[in-house]
């Protein structure tokens, strides 16, 4: 019997759900709260099991041929110096700290919806206002006035949810890391196709990202317990940021000086780990970051987004009851979720110290980390 299923969200999580959800036989309709598709965000990176499902879904070689053009990592000192270099693809798995598909966000998720092609149905400048289901389906109100009636929902809506929270009684545990990260987009100078990163005191560090749209992408990220600088407006983050970058170099006064001008770009949150006993309840279900984040900190946020979008939709192909694939579903993923949000000891303060012996002490170890690498890369020993 075909499902009618709304998808809240049409990020990746949640583009990706609506594409094996209609090859399973689904009458899919997403919703998205941006009046658009989204073009912006950051480098994302596809790895292990993530892989495996977008060459399912024949765009391994497209995502491979949109890259950002990153060649790799450059620990970066005073003035510039580099401390440190990982090449991509220079570590025996290839999945070093740039991984081999490397991508924007935006255009991920871009070409993620192209692929679902004609037969999804995809309304923009529209989200979820109110949810209610009984055992026979699920009723959406949404903020464009239209009410609807669904055989399930799939909440792919981010790390900060409401819907997921209104379903499952407030919000999930999130396990705080210490950390506010901030994002923006910065017109490019002399950057290079290095992905660029300056740590410095007070676990403050500062990174550059190359494009291949012709600009750079920035990142600003710094030590703070929760002081609700999450949901400040626009103005008060950039204020928040000159205060707590003013006296730190390399390219933190470029990035300052473009927010001060033009901060329509910036993006910040807390760094933070989504967990949820559970995934579903009745006849809706989560998946992604709203469901399971494991920080960028983990460089798994894009590949579990895909992994689960794909085991959630499988599940429902081979089951009739939604109960039974949900279970599957969780039984699943679960694992995979587990083994992902399990940090290395240490981190993210490890790479982020407070104290300029900490900071001399993480250079040395880059240092010596890249000396090795560099010597087996010469020798052809990975």
């Amino acid at each position: 019997m075909a499902r009618s299923v709304l998808v809240s969200g049409a990020g990746i999580a949640g583009a990706t759900a609506a594409y094996w959800l209609q090859r399973a036989g689904c009458t899919v309709t997403v919703i998205e709260r941006a009046p658009a598709p989204r073009d912006g965000g950051q480098n994302v990176d596809v790895r292990g099991m993530g892989r495996d499902v977008l060459r399912r879904m024949d765009l391994e070689e497209t995502v491979r041929s949109r890259g950002t053009g990153e060649v790799g990592l450059r620990f970066v000192g005073e003035a510039g110096r580099t401390l440190a270099e990982f090449p991509a693809g220079a570590s025996a798995s290839g999945e070093g700290f740039t991984a081999e598909l490397e991508i924007l966000r935006g255009e991920l998720a871009r070409l993620l919806v192209e692929s679902c092609g004609e037969t999804v149905d995809f309304t923009y400048g529209t989200c979820i206002e109110g949810v209610a289901q009984d055992d026979a389906g699920v009723d959406v109100t949404c903020t464009d006035g239209t009410q609807r009636r669904f055989d399930l929902l799939i909440i792919a809506e981010g790390i900060r949810s409401t819907t997921r929270n209104d379903v499952f009684g407030g919000e999930p545990d999130l396990r705080d890391l210490g950390y506010y990260t901030s994002y923006c987009t910065i017109p490019r100078t002399a950057d290079d196709q290095w992905w660029r990163w300056y740590t410095t005191t007070g676990g403050r560090a500062v990174q550059l990202r190359p494009d291949n749209v012709g600009t750079t992408r920035a990142s600003l990220n710094f030590r703070c317990p929760p002081t609700g600088l999450d949901t400040a407006d626009r103005e008060a983050q950039v204020r928040a940021l000159q205060h707590v970058f003013a006296d730190v170099g390399d390219a933190a006064p470029r990035i300052l000086a473009h927010l001060a001008k033009d901060a329509s770009s910036l993006y910040l949150d807390r760094i933070a780990q989504v967990r949820m006993p559970a995934w579903s309840r009745g006849r809706i279900a989560v998946v992604g970051d709203a469901a399971y984040c494991a920080t960028p900190v983990s460089g798994m946020g894009t590949s579990l987004a895909l992994i689960g979008a794909y085991l959630l939709a499988e599940a429902l192909g081979e089951c009739d009851d939604h109960a039974a694939a949900f279970a599957a579903y969780e039984e699943k993923m679960r694992p995979i979720v587990d083994e992902a949000q399990k940090l290395p000891p240490g981190v993210p303060d490890i790479a982020n110290p407070a104290s300029l012996t900490g900071v001399r002490i993480l250079r040395a170890v880059v240092r010596i980390a890249g000396y090795v690498m560099a010597v087996r890369r010469r020798w052809g020993r990975h």
